[in-house]
């Protein structure tokens, strides 16, 4: 087609269902100066024409349904995934994936076990299949997409199983999200998954508030009360929150707290959880309160072992009352109970300060005698108040025992003490 003269007449055809309608460009006038841009508009219009001959007739093709994929309405954590979910629901997406595409080892073996979670299955067939996943987000995406099933819910043993499996793969994010879902109510409750729960909050720092509501709702229910376990967590919990004075009073009205809880519910505590609770007043010097528990333990028939004693000989001798200390020291060790080596040093310092010099030389050497070294602060206080007391040469004696009974002390620890008494002795 070609452009004769500006008044010549153009036509442009239309293809229609019916007919073949003919539009008519009326003759140009002859006033039209030579600057009008009406012919270069024609041509443009014609070369479009000429290029796309329908351009006029046909609408733009719809896109296939092959490629727009709908949002999931459950986080997955391949994305990729999600495709194999669409190719197993044929009433969500009837058309199949690109057969062309090559499948990614975790989407196989996704793939693999949607089929093999037949129709009508149940908690028991999810919960084997979660366990038998290596991959802690594929189990997670196994999990979400069972979830989406007609006429199936997950129950507490496939949430217990999630749960365990995000935790040891460090899902920590993904296991706090099951987490709330479980206290709102996604499952019934059971003791084994609630205290899976706490012992995941106590483990994380932000979520230690997190654990005792939990606990708060275990004392609310009906069939899901709170059991050692539960009570040995929250203790653990906050007894390693006791750093300084301050913080161990503040924490301790909780200690106070569910020790009463755990006797009113009827939970009859063993050694680990007594000792715990002695050991929480004896940091806060509530050594009254830790000799009475002392006391109790034989009613729940509990044996104090190395610990308790421990715990009371160190709260006694910080409360200044050494005598009593040392007494438990010599019950312990009448049992043949090793102490540990803080209580070790704790008792000798306190001895050395109350000047009782020959009793706290044989708690070191008994020491030494367990393959245990006092640190340098020990050997100090014990070696320089025997200068300060004008028992300079006794105190040298001691020093040269001491090395040959500690294999552990170095030369560097030997000349800082010997350095150290010829000072104070003013030599």
């Amino acid at each position: 087609m070609t452009l004769a003269q500006p008044n010549s007449i153009l036509s442009l055809t239309q293809p229609n269902s019916s007919s073949h309608l003919t539009r008519r460009i009326p003759p140009l006038p002859d006033t039209l100066p030579r600057s009008a841009t009406m012919p270069v508009t024609i041509r443009r219009l014609l070369t479009a024409t000429l290029r796309t001959p329908n351009i006029l007739s046909h609408s733009r093709p719809a896109l296939s349904s092959r490629h727009v994929i709908p949002q999931p309405s459950f986080p997955l954590t391949h994305p990729s995934l999600y495709h194999r979910f669409l190719s197993s629901s044929s009433t969500e997406n009837p058309n199949p994936p690109n057969p062309l595409r090559t499948r990614t080892p975790l989407e196989k073996q996704f793939e693999t076990w949607v089929h093999k979670l037949k129709p009508g299955f149940g908690p028991l067939e999810v919960k084997e299949a979660l366990q038998a996943q290596s991959d802690p987000d594929l189990a997670l995406d196994i999990f979400r997409w069972t979830a989406q099933q007609r006429n199936y819910k997950h129950n507490q043993a496939t949430y217990l199983t999630m749960v365990k499996i995000l935790i040891d793969g460090k899902r920590f994010r993904q296991a706090e999200t099951l987490v709330e879902e479980v206290i709102a109510g996604a499952c019934e409750i059971s003791v084994p998954l609630y205290n899976s729960m706490i012992r995941f909050c106590c483990g994380r720092k932000m979520l230690f508030n997190r654990a005792f509501d939990i606990y708060k709702k275990m004392l609310n229910s009906e069939d899901c009360k709170p059991n050692l376990e539960t009570y040995a967590l929250l203790l653990n919990s906050l007894l390693r929150r006791f750093n300084n004075m301050h913080v161990c009073f503040v924490y301790l009205r909780a200690v106070r707290s569910l020790s009463k809880q755990m006797k009113a519910c009827g939970v009859i505590p063993d050694t680990f959880v007594l000792n715990m609770i002695i050991k929480a007043y004896s940091k806060c010097l509530e050594v009254e309160d830790a000799m009475q528990v002392f006391r109790e333990m034989g009613l729940y028939g509990c044996e104090p072992n190395a610990y308790t004693y421990g715990y009371i000989a160190k709260g006694l001798c910080e409360k200044g009352r050494v005598g009593q200390g040392l007494g438990f020291y010599k019950e312990m060790r009448g049992k043949g109970l090793v102490p540990t080596s803080s209580t070790y040093m704790i008792v000798i310092c306190s001895l050395a300060m109350e000047r009782r010099y020959d009793d706290a030389s044989e708690v070191v050497l008994d020491m030494l005698s367990n393959s245990m070294s006092p640190d340098l602060l020990t050997y100090k206080t014990l070696l320089e108040g025997l200068c300060r007391d004008g028992k300079g040469s006794e105190a040298f004696d001691l020093l040269e025992d001491f090395r040959k009974g500690d294999s552990k002390m170095g030369e560097k620890t030997y000349k800082t003490l010997l350095n150290a008494l010829h000072f104070v002795n003013g030599e």
